[in-house]
């Protein structure tokens, strides 16, 4: 599970720049822990609103052009945002507004990059092809984007933003550049509905036992993940007593956690015996670093123990991303991971609003110890994988390990 955790499937390190600058411009707008957590949870809304039909959208299209026309889009929007910030015309209102939208176009984006992956990689390199996507991601986001986000800001409010809606319009050159065969998708057939084809992907998601596990597990879990995300910037600041320097430090330990955990991801699954240990060892540690974060006021032990958190989420990401590709049917997949995707996020949104009003009510490190418990309680809910045959792969076994 990552920051936040629809980062449990939605990717850290989409949004580089603005992943840092957006929660320090909030806090620069306002100093309500309630106001800076309804950013965070209008930026996951739309999955509930919109998640279902990105993924029946992804499975009738070519990914690669929907995948493109997004990120162009959404490299526009940056731009204009930037503009509002140098002409000083921002507010809150306008934050949840990006973040809403920047979302609602996300979902149709990140369901059309699950589907494509399996048309690129071979089935049996799955694991270690996500493994490598999202440690990628992450060293551009948190180690390139995110400590340049207060120089940015120091030389121009504007520039972090500016900078984002420059990586868009790469990435969408570069996603262009993508040679891939036909497109996954079927067209429609006669007599079959929209709502249809959301509802057959809904069904075969509850049908598959280990993924409903996965997918009630994640949904525990994000409503704690939802908390801490919201209100990170107030843990730092406010129970760490650090500053923006301090903010960046713990979110580069956080980073360089994903990274390893992204290199080593596959060794670890061949380690721990399976799918369904690896995830349960990996949402206790998650677990008990988040205790540790909220008891022990040291911004680099803070760091020190963000970065086993993040660790332990790069590797339940990318056994979670697998597992979704490798058991869905052929043409199926955009549905099934919308699906997923939908149900895991819903308490997301409120998470990020329990962890403003947890940190008004009782401090500002209870959100880190809220989303301790609730991913404890995500570890508890795995229990039905570790009683199936396969421990909770697709292929009677471990997912395939591929060397590096």
């Amino acid at each position: 599970m990552t920051l936040p955790r629809a980062l449990g499937f939605a990717r850290p390190g989409r949004y580089p720049h603005r992943g840092t600058a957006l929660p320090l411009l909030a806090y620069a707008l306002t100093d309500s822990p309630l106001l800076i957590s309804l950013v965070t949870a209008c930026g996951f809304v739309p999955w509930l609103l919109f998640g279902l039909l990105g993924g029946a959208v992804a499975d009738q299209v070519d990914q690669r052009r929907a995948m493109r026309a997004v990120d162009v889009l959404r490299g526009l929007l940056m731009a204009g945002f930037a503009l509002a910030v140098a002409l000083d015309r921002v507010g809150i209102g306008l934050l949840l507004a990006l973040s809403f939208v920047l979302t609602t176009l996300q979902t149709l984006f990140d369901n059309a990059a699950t589907a494509l992956l399996p048309a690129v990689v071979p089935k049996e390199k799955l694991a270690a092809a996500n493994a490598r996507l999202m440690t990628g991601q992450e060293l551009a986001g948190r180690f390139v984007g995110g400590p340049l986000a207060p120089v940015l800001i120091a030389l121009g409010a504007a520039l972090p933003f500016l900078a984002d809606a420059a990586t868009y319009l790469v990435a969408a050159a570069l996603v262009a550049s993508l040679r891939t065969g036909p497109p996954a998708g079927r067209p429609a057939t006669a007599g079959r509905t929209v709502r249809r084809e959301i509802a057959e992907g809904i069904r075969q998601l509850w049908r598959d036992r280990v993924l409903r596990a996965f997918c009630v597990s994640v949904a525990l879990g994000n409503v704690g993940i939802g908390a801490l995300s919201a209100t990170l910037v107030v843990v730092v600041k406010g129970w760490l007593g650090a500053g923006d320097f301090g903010y960046v430090v713990v979110s580069t330990g956080y980073g360089i956690g994903m990274v390893l955990g992204g290199l080593l991801a596959d060794r670890m699954i061949a380690a721990a015996g399976g799918t369904g240990r690896t995830l349960l060892l990996a949402g206790v540690l998650q677990a008990v670093t988040l205790v540790g974060v909220g008891t022990l006021r040291s911004v680099w032990l803070a760091a020190l123990l963000l970065g086993l958190f993040g660790f332990a989420g790069m590797v339940w990401n990318v056994l979670e991303t697998t597992a979704v590709q490798q058991r869905s049917p052929a043409g199926m997949l955009g549905r099934i991971s919308s699906a997923f995707r939908t149900v895991s996020v819903a308490g997301t949104p409120l998470g990020a609003l329990c962890g403003g009003a947890a940190a008004t009510a009782f401090g500002p490190n209870a959100p880190a110890l809220l989303a301790a418990a609730l991913l404890a309680l995500g570890a508890v809910a795995l229990t039905p994988v570790l009683q199936t045959p396969d421990g909770g792969s697709s292929d009677g076994g471990q997912i395939p390990h591929t060397a590096r």
